[in-house]
């Protein structure tokens, strides 16, 4: 059994694509996955399965949502190796890594919109870009930041979902637990 982490972009957010982390659980376990957890209330899931394919799982857990609660959520899986290293790569310093944001990528950008975009600066936000992930600090804190999650969907022309740091740090937690 492998130990995963699902992440449902754009659920439960103002009121819009409500799904109750009970039913979501109840969902998972459905599908045969087994230790179903979640983590507050915005799409974070860690489940164990067989299955070796993570596109297999997002296309599984996505045609779930959609059927059960008829409303389509792009899903993001990694496996708990690969959320480790992701959060170990965390290139800023340590003051800076704890109010971070991880910018986690459905595949790799094309080179040419890396390129790009790494010349684009903003006023006190810094971001590296890598294939899996951009990793994001702003000194005034993500809410009003500019590269944000759409900024980096639209400019890399991917899709993405961001989680911080404490959100990050806490699912790799609950994988340890199991």
């Amino acid at each position: 059994m492998t130990t995963y982490i699902a992440l449902l972009r754009g659920i439960n957010v103002s009121g819009q694509k409500k799904v109750p982390m009970a039913d979501l659980r109840t969902l998972m376990s459905d599908l045969g996955f087994e230790n179903v957890k979640t983590y507050i209330q915005s799409g974070n899931v860690v489940f164990q399965s067989s299955e070796e394919h993570v596109l297999i799982l997002e296309n599984q857990i996505s045609e779930s949502i959609l059927n059960v609660f008829g409303f389509e959520v792009p899903v993001l899986v990694k496996s708990q190796l690969q959320f480790q290293e992701i959060f170990d790569s965390n290139p800023f310093s340590e003051v800076q890594k704890s109010n971070s944001y991880f910018t986690l990528l459905a595949e790799i950008p094309k080179s040419d919109a890396v390129e790009s975009v790494s010349k684009e600066t903003v006023v006190n936000e810094t971001f590296v870009i890598t294939d899996s992930c951009v990793y994001f600090y702003s000194e005034h804190g993500y809410g009003k930041a500019k590269c944000n999650n759409n900024f980096f969907e639209r400019k890399l022309k991917v899709s993405a979902t961001t989680r911080n740091f404490k959100t990050m740090q806490k699912l790799l937690s609950l994988c340890s637990d199991l």
